[in-house]
Formats: C-alpha cells, sequence, structure tokens
C-alpha cells in the first residue's frame, strides 16, 4: 500500500529541479555574501538574483525584500517591527481571529506590549467584512495584518477590496500573510495597496527554513534583532545563499505553471469531493467552497472525531491535517472554525483539512477518496 501525501498546506516536498539548482552553490559558493573579495561578490550576485526573482513575482522592486528564514520571522517583523517603528503615531492594531499563530501569538504579545488589537471576527462562509474593517479604523491604527488565504479552510480574503479601502489612509499599514496565496494567485503588491507581504518557500516546493517578506520603501520598520547591516539594516545575519537560488527556482516554477497547478489542484479537488458524495457518506465542507483556493478544502464529517480520523488515515497511508490541537486523549477545538461556527460546534473537532500539490495525480486522489470512504463508515457505523 502506497501512502498518499495531502498536506500540501502544512508543507511540499522539494521539487527535483529545485535541489539541483542549489547543489552547485552548496558544492561552490561558499563566501560570505558581505565580503568585498571575489568569493563574496560571488555569492552576492547569487543572492541579487534571487531577490530580483522574488520581487519581479509580486511587482515589486528588489531593494524592498527582506530575505526571512520564512514565514513566521516575516510576519512577525512585519508587526512588532513595524509597530515599535510608528508607536509615536499610535498603537492600534487590526487583524482577525482566524489568522495563522505566527500573527495571532504576535498580536497578543503586542497587547502585553501596551499595543491595543482588534480581532475581527468572519463569518459561517470564513470571510471578513470589509464593513467590519471600516469600522474598526480609528485616529490610533497604524496597521491592518489580515491573511490573504487561509491555511485550514482555504477561504480567499478580500485583499484587493482591503487595500483599495487603506489607500485613503496613507498612515496606515497594510500587511498580509500571502503564504497559501503565493504561487497559485496573481499578487501586485502596488496595485492592490499591500504595504507588506509574507511569503514561505517551503509552500511552494521549495527548501524549508527561507522566505521573504516584502516592505515598500514608506515602510517605516524596526529590527527585531541586533547584529550586521545585512537586509538594509532590517534583518541582520548572513544570508543563506543556497536556500535563496532553491527558493528562486521555486518561485520560477510556480510563476511558470500558475495556470497549470490552479487547473490541475482544482481538478483533484473536484474529483474527490465528488467521490465524497457518490459513496453516500455523511459530510459538509467548511466555508464558502465558490470563494476557497484550489489546493485546500476542509471537511467536516458528522459522528466522528479528529484524533480518530487522523489516526485512522495515518494507518492506512493517508496524510491529512486538522487545525485541531490533538493531545493525550483530549483535542482543542480549531480556533479557525470556532470563529466561522461558535466554540462549541462539533465542526470544530470534527473536520479535516485536505490540501493538493505535485505529490498527487488522478489515481493516488481516487484511492485516498475510496480509503476516506471506508474509515468515515466504519467509524461512523
Amino acid at each position: 500500500m502506497k501512502d498518499i501525501y495531502m498536506d500540501h498546506a502544512a508543507t511540499t516536498p522539494m521539487d527535483k529541479q529545485v535541489v539541483s539548482a542549489m547543489n552547485p552553490v552548496f558544492e561552490d559558493v561558499f563566501g560570505n555574501p558581505s565580503s568585498i573579495h571575489s568569493f563574496g561578490r560571488k555569492a552576492r550576485k547569487y543572492l541579487d538574483e534571487a531577490r530580483r526573482t522574488m520581487a519581479k513575482s509580486i511587482h515589486a522592486n528588489e531593494k524592498d525584500i527582506i530575505i526571512t528564514s520564512g514565514g513566521t520571522e516575516a510576519d512577525n517583523l512585519a508587526l512588532i517591527g513595524t509597530a515599535f517603528a510608528n508607536k509615536d503615531r499610535g498603537r492600534h492594531i487590526i487583524t482577525t481571529v482566524q489568522e495563522h499563530h505566527a500573527t495571532l501569538h504576535t498580536a497578543e504579545h503586542l497587547e502585553n506590549q501596551g499595543f491595543h488589537v482588534t480581532y475581527l471576527p468572519v463569518g459561517e462562509n470564513g470571510l471578513v467584512s470589509v464593513d467590519d474593517l471600516k469600522n474598526a479604523l480609528t485616529d490610533e491604527t497604524i496597521l491592518v495584518s489580515i491573511m490573504y488565504v487561509n491555511n485550514e479552510t482555504g477561504m480567499i480574503q478580500p485583499i484587493r477590496e482591503i487595500g483599495n479601502v487603506l489607500k485613503d489612509y496613507q498612515e496606515i499599514y497594510f500587511h498580509t500573510d500571502a503564504v497559501q496565496a503565493y504561487g497559485l494567485l496573481d499578487i501586485d503588491v502596488k496595485e492592490y495597496g499591500i504595504d507588506m507581504l509574507t511569503v514561505s518557500s517551503h509552500k511552494i516546493n521549495g527548501p524549508k527554513g527561507i522566505g521573504f517578506l516584502y516592505a515598500a520603501n514608506n515602510v517605516k520598520i524596526e529590527a527585531l534583532q541586533f547584529g550586521g547591516e545585512q537586509e538594509r539594516k532590517r534583518r541582520p545575519g548572513t544570508e543563506n545563499v543556497a536556500g535563496a537560488v532553491g527558493f528562486q527556482k521555486a518561485v520560477d516554477l510556480a510563476i511558470n505553471n500558475k495556470t497549470d497547478r490552479n487547473t490541475s489542484y482544482q481538478g483533484f479537488k473536484d474529483q474527490f469531493i465528488s467521490h465524497l458524495s457518490d459513496s453516500g457518506i455523511n459530510f459538509e465542507i467548511n466555508g464558502d467552497e465558490k470563494k476557497s483556493i484550489a489546493s485546500i478544502v476542509n471537511i467536516s464529517f458528522p459522528g466522528t472525531n479528529v484524533e480518530s480520523l487522523l489516526t485512522n488515515f495515518d494507518l492506512d497511508g493517508i496524510a491529512a491535517s486538522s487545525g485541531s490541537a490533538c493531545t493525550a486523549g483530549s483535542v482543542e477545538p480549531s480556533h479557525v472554525l470556532a470563529a466561522m461556527y461558535g466554540e462549541n460546534d462539533e465542526r470544530t473537532t470534527n473536520s479535516i483539512r485536505f490540501s493538493f500539490g505535485i505529490f498527487n495525480t488522478t489515481e493516488n486522489i481516487e484511492e485516498a477518496a475510496n480509503r476516506v470512504v471506508k474509515i468515515v463508515k466504519r467509524l461512523t457505523t
């Protein structure tokens, strides 16, 4: 029995072309990009080329790309760095109740530092209301941080509409965590009014341990670490050149294959859902399927629970995940689904996220659906 990977929203396998791009750098490029001698200049050339590719993918200036260790660091830098650099103008921040913990826990930290945070609600469709955002804005607001695509439900948030609203508030920065959107959705930071944007390499078949934060030239931001003057004094530390080259290749592949990947992943999702429907098992899709990204579907299986589902899936060779935190004998409900349906709704503890990517084929999606149906029937009869 072959294992089937359906957890690409958690992480993705590195593309073989990415590995091939990185290997020569590991072998031949060891110089420090900050060194002025030939070894350093060679490393700097690779780093600069990677930065240009990243910037071009979101229609940004290469000088506005800050290379980080991943999405979490980028989110932390966006929120904490701008909050402390702009606290003289105000101490109010707006985000949502369904953000990734890289944003939520950072917002909670800022509350402990004397900032006021408004957490916007979401509807049962998993979407934030633009009107709610408008009503939350105050003279003290300095930052709005709303994720582009929710990592659990795949719901695409109204980022362009939010950006248009905030264009009338030049003193308020707009940050979006685009980790799940990048590579599948078109992104133009200038057209959309985005001041800061987070991306992570390992979500697009690149190496782990590297990401970037786009921060527009007008954004006043403080470094979180202390050291050298790398990344234009915004993020000290010797850059990960091999990782940057791998990230660059992953970006190239994602952007050049965006249309094909969307078509393929949507096909996998439709095939999977159709098979579940034909089987007659009881299930519900969480959120508005028509407003979700092609790569993610979050499904509630009434009469089951997360622990038994994930355990049985794993034993049957299916890798999937849940927003619920499973610990010994207990399940902490998904904060995203609790925000959508209420803390006591059974969907918060019986829902599974399936996410599609390059490890999938029509054949293994069909096989995965068969195994899921068999397991759900066994657990509900």
